[in-house]
């Protein structure tokens, strides 16, 4: 592990096979979860001799606990310090969930430092006025209670409940890092959501190869999201992961690496 401090925020991240061939591929964990959650893309993709890299995002995991409101854009600012001070400059940006509207974020303020995306399990429109106060009143319930009733609440939904049964290791790792980040955190990071753009039209206007995953009992953002996103990024690629809710890289982790390889391999080393 290694930890990059940049003003008062440290962030710890992983960077593995440094001297790997191709751009290096980026990966941006989701809410409420850290950087463990990427574990099996990690050791897959690195088995290929491809650099990957990935965080604890400010808030999350082993990194800076920052309270109040943390917009995506200080995430994707986070992302973009972080690859400065590794000498990184192009990228395949990867994001599931919260982590995908990430991804759209950093595509959105530096397009010209992407040479692929991958969103994962995520929606690029903004918060409804509904969905906005709904994070709010998430945000009070979590500085309130803490993490343990929410993430017992939610974990249904994170991971399918036939795969909940079926791979108890899948559902204790989620189970663990949902109990584990800290509420002020999280609470920072609804409150920021709550206040994202739309990123309908900024996806329209990429240019580098897209693959988007979603897994076909996702609740959470359901296959209609993903088609539009399809739909919007020209060239793009769909894969729907059956038997997977809103975790498809955990539930279904030889599915979703197949995918994650054949996009990869497609793009070229040099440019």
């Amino acid at each position: 592990m290694g930890t990059f401090t940049n003003g008062p925020v440290t962030i710890a991240y992983d960077d593995h096979r440094p001297d790997g061939t191709g751009p290096p591929l980026v990966l941006v964990h989701g809410h409420p979860f850290d950087r463990s959650m990427w574990a099996p893309q990690v050791e897959h993709v690195g088995r290929t001799g491809r650099r990957v890299i990935a965080s604890d995002l400010r808030g999350y995991g082993r990194s800076t606990v920052v309270p109040g409101r943390t917009p995506l854009q200080v995430f994707a600012q986070d992302i973009a310090d972080l690859l400065d001070r590794l000498g990184v400059d192009e990228i395949v940006l990867g994001g599931l969930s919260m982590g995908g509207q990430i991804v759209m974020e950093f595509h959105r303020l530096f397009p010209d430092r992407l040479r692929g995306l991958v969103l994962a399990d995520t929606t690029p429109q903004a918060e409804t006025e509904e969905s906005r106060r709904a994070r709010e009143a998430m945000a009070d319930r979590l500085l309130r209670e803490g993490m343990d009733g929410y993430a017992k609440e939610v974990l249904p939904k994170m991971v399918a409940p036939a795969n909940l049964r079926r791979y108890p290791a899948v559902a204790e790792h989620v189970l663990g890092m949902m109990r584990g980040t800290p509420p002020d955190g999280a609470a920072a990071a609804q409150l920021g959501r709550a206040e994202r753009p739309d990123y309908v039209a900024s996806l329209a206007r990429v240019r580098v190869p897209a693959l988007i995953v979603v897994g076909d009992e996702d609740e959470f953002t359901p296959i209609a999201d993903a088609r539009l996103m399809h739909e919007l990024i020209p060239g793009s690629t769909l894969v729907v992961v059956e038997g997977a809710a809103h975790m498809p890289n955990l539930e279904r982790p030889a599915v979703f690496n197949e995918a994650l390889s054949t996009f990869l391999d497609a793009i070229p080393g040099e440019r």
